[in-house]
């Protein structure tokens, strides 16, 4: 059979990604990427060390991520992503620009991280104030939040899981229960952290019920990527990606009156926020059962069913660990 009408395969779109040695959710990321765009993956050198600040700088070195972006290079994408949160964060606002840098002079291409993007897509939907949500421990989380305060923005509420390893096994229940326990303080966002945590499922139940934009690690990366090449992301009813989410009889407000430019008024990110008042945290011990009736979590993936969320957590200061 002659099959040569079918001709080539159409042109792509390279984005690459540089991720964790650890890295699960690599179908994760494909799923907010459009037909036109192909990821190209690669991984920073195994070492071992568990989930925490120390790994968190082990894998964000620059040597590390320049000899990743150089391995990228042959196959030629248009921009570079360091999706790793803990990774991109642990050096500061200052850190988060530097790896940028090495990684753009290591591949003469823009490059940026997770946490350089989660700052970006902040300023998209107009976020000073978030909640947060991680499956670090304490003094992971702590980091981020002193971050976010570097860039001006204010943590109202905070869950964390307190997990130092297969962090890709926690189900969506137990996402939902922390975004549950963290949102107080009237945060104008839900931010969940750390890009082997799965989200793509969870975020627009969330935004529904939370009524608020709800950004993942991942999301955010992502977003992020395809925005610098002139491409879009895809998802079903996310703020982030469709400006239509945000209002609306489903959207976030509670008004049907037209939503005016949050940039309007807002400061530059780089300008702390000096007089608000932090909300109180919400370290999440275990993974409630939420009630019958509307919860989020029902009906996802069931790739994502029981695992590491069943039982304790383990944070710094001490008590059970979940395995």
């Amino acid at each position: 059979m002659d099959v040569s009408f079918l001709g080539g395969p159409q042109p792509q779109r390279g984005v690459g990604v540089v991720a964790p040695f650890d890295f699960a959710l690599d179908r994760e990321l494909w799923r907010w990427v459009p037909d036109e765009v192909s990821l190209h993956l690669t991984r920073t050198p195994f070492v071992p060390v568990e989930v925490s600040l120390d790994l968190a700088r082990l894998v964000s070195e620059h040597e590390t991520l320049q000899d990743a972006v150089r391995a990228l290079s042959a196959v030629a994408p248009e921009v570079a992503a360091y999706a790793c949160t803990s990774g991109s964060f642990v050096g500061g606002v200052a850190g988060e620009r530097a790896m940028c840098a090495a990684m753009t002079q290591a591949g003469e291409l823009p490059s940026l991280t997770t946490s350089g993007a989660l700052l970006e897509a902040l300023r998209e939907i107009g976020a000073r104030r978030v909640a947060v949500v991680t499956p670090y421990t304490r003094s992971v989380t702590d980091s981020l939040e002193e971050y976010l305060g570097e860039a001006g923005i204010t943590v109202t509420g905070r869950a964390y899981l307190g997990l130092t390893r297969h962090i890709w096994k926690v189900p969506y229940r137990d996402v939902v229960d922390m975004a549950r326990e963290a949102v107080v303080g009237s945060p104008d966002a839900l931010f969940i952290s750390c890009t082997n945590l799965p989200t793509y499922d969870v975020i627009p139940q969330l935004e529904a019920e939370l009524r608020m934009p709800v950004l993942s690690a991942n999301q955010v990366t992502i977003w992020a990527a395809l925005k610098e090449v002139g491409a879009q992301a895809v998802g079903p009813y996310q703020a982030l990606l469709d400006p239509a989410a945000r209002r609306g009889p489903a959207g976030m407000a509670a008004s049907s009156a037209p939503v005016a430019d949050p940039m309007a008024s807002m400061a530059p990110l780089s300008d702390p926020v000096a007089d608000a008042e932090p909300g109180p945290e919400a370290a999440l011990a275990g993974a409630a059962s939420p009630g019958p009736d509307a919860d989020p979590a029902d009906g996802l993936d069931p790739g994502f069913g029981p695992g590491v969320g069943e039982g304790p957590f383990l944070d710094d200061s001490g008590g059970p660990s979940a395995r």
